[in-house]
């Protein structure tokens, strides 16, 4: 008579494990297969194949010589720079000085056929208020103008200036049967009319050098603007004098 006790074949045992174990030479139902081996695919130091992403030589070298460039620039432009501010506060560049001192016009004639003729003296003094530097003129181009209009143009030779010097300079600008615009005839004949008097404007340009000895810079150009030169001439053929006495004049960069 079979055990009452006995496990029925097919169930597992109460405590859960089989009543019948395996052999003790297979500890599972399944062989045991061993750990997978240490593939040298995910091996990068022994996979042939494997190129890691180090940065190229050659890059690295433009890269280093680029910054080295950098620096040098950046450090000659800090050098230049203070060079510069040091060698300005020693010298204190100034700019010239100009001045109308007499405007003279003779024999101012304007046409109702737009041309203008008339012979005209403009003196001026010139001054170098540097301490250190002396100034070193091109010929200066000056011209006439009434309002926006020009009316006639010459030069000035070229002249140096030691410091803290005065030079006196004349201009001579002519016009014989020139022709303007009818809005020149226009605005002249009114001012004429009114009061007698025309007001009109020097411009000049020139080159210019400032020098301290062993110290040159490059040549600037210089701008002289004269305005308000306000001449009292009534009628054609007569003359006339700058009035209110010496006109000082901007100058610019």
């Amino acid at each position: 008579m079979e055990d009452p006790n006995r496990p029925v074949t097919g169930y597992p045992a109460p405590n859960g494990y089989s009543a019948n174990p395996p052999p003790s030479a297979t500890a599972y139902p399944y062989v045991a297969t061993a750990p997978p081996p240490h593939n040298a695919y995910y091996n990068n130091q022994n996979n042939p194949y494997y190129q890691p992403n180090y940065p190229d030589a050659d890059s690295v070298r433009r890269a280093n010589c680029l910054r080295r460039i950098f620096a040098v620039v950046i450090g000659l432009v800090v050098i230049f720079g203070t060079i510069t501010f040091i060698v300005w506060l020693v010298l204190r560049p100034e700019l010239p000085e100009f001045r109308v001192d007499s405007f003279s016009l003779s024999n101012f004639t304007l046409g109702n056929n737009s041309l203008i003729s008339f012979t005209s003296e403009i003196r001026l003094t010139a001054r170098n208020p540097n301490k250190k530097m002396t100034l070193a003129y091109d010929q200066i181009d000056a011209v006439l103008f009434y309002r926006s209009y020009s009316l006639s143009e010459t030069m000035l030779p070229p002249f140096s200036q030691d410091t803290k010097n005065e030079t006196s300079l004349t201009a001579n600008l002519a016009a014989a049967g020139s022709f303007v615009e009818r809005r020149v005839v226009d605005g002249i004949n009114g001012e004429r009319n009114g009061n007698g008097n025309v007001n009109f404007n020097l411009r000049m340009i020139s080159r210019v050098r400032f020098e301290a000895k062993a110290w040159r810079t490059r040549r600037r150009f210089v701008k002289v603007y004269c305005g308000d030169l306000v001449v009292t001439i009534p009628s054609n053929g007569r003359s006339g004098t700058l009035t209110g006495g010496p006109r000082q004049c901007r100058v610019g960069i």
